[in-house]
């Protein structure tokens, strides 16, 4: 048996695109809204082709100095972008995303890479940053959620602990369900990319349990400590 990971030809992944742009045509002949979808496709396929190009240099590197850039990268960014569901109070909101997601997010980081893992280097890019894009992205992913639901409570007059205890249920919704659907409904992208390059499936499973344990607790704690550090800035309707 072959366990090398089978290299796809570039003729051969333009056929993934054929389902893509059936779902844009029918944007475009329902709604006229495929503008956004076309945008979006196009972004992703340059992000990735940049980031492949600059992994790979990364990886030939063994810079720690270009690791913490690149994670200081995704930390700044992925604050912004958590925000960006409630535009009118990004900028003042910011730092304390910022905040959130960094402690939330670095602790977990630190854990797996230097506990769960032992990495050496301690640095060590193959491991270090696909982590971090995945513990951070969530990270994001909830704090984004968090502070959308948050804004639509306090907007109906909910109290601001309510709001805020409706607000964190809501953010751990989507990895909670991935916790109940994870081996049953879907193998996730770490488990099937080891498996596809060879990897016994017991193995992978313990990769896999790490990170649904990493995801959900910088997804939870990233979430709080934002609601926690947002109070002020919501709760002057209960002093009314």
């Amino acid at each position: 048996m072959n366990n090398a990971i089978q290299i796809i030809p570039l003729i051969n992944l333009t056929l993934a695109f054929i389902p893509v742009f059936v779902v844009i045509a029918i944007l475009y002949k329902w709604s006229r809204s495929h503008g956004h979808a076309l945008y979006g496709v196009s972004r992703m396929l340059a992000q990735l082709l940049i980031i492949g190009y600059f992994l790979a240099y990364l990886f030939e590197s063994d810079s720690a100095w270009l690791v913490l850039a690149l994670l200081a990268v995704m930390v700044f960014a992925s604050s912004w972008i958590a925000l960006a569901s409630i535009p009118e109070k990004q900028r003042t909101l910011y730092s304390k995303a910022l905040f959130a997601i960094f402690l939330g997010g670095g602790v977990n980081l630190i854990l797996i890479t230097q506990g769960v893992l032992a990495l050496d280097p301690w640095y060590r890019p193959s491991y270090f940053i696909p982590l971090a894009g995945m513990i951070f992205a969530n990270a994001m992913n909830s704090v984004s959620l968090g502070a959308e639901r948050l804004l639509a409570e306090r907007e109906r007059g909910v109290t601001y602990d309510e709001a805020r205890n409706i607000a964190f249920r809501s953010s751990l919704i989507p990895i909670t369900n991935s916790l109940f659907a994870v081996g049953l409904v879907a193998l996730p992208g770490m488990m099937t990319g080891q498996i596809l390059s060879g990897v016994s499936p017991l193995i992978a499973a313990r990769y896999q349990i790490m990170v649904m344990c990493m995801i959900f607790g910088a997804a939870g704690i990233s979430s709080a400590l934002f609601l926690r550090l947002v109070k002020p800035c919501f709760e002057e309707r209960d002093s009314l």
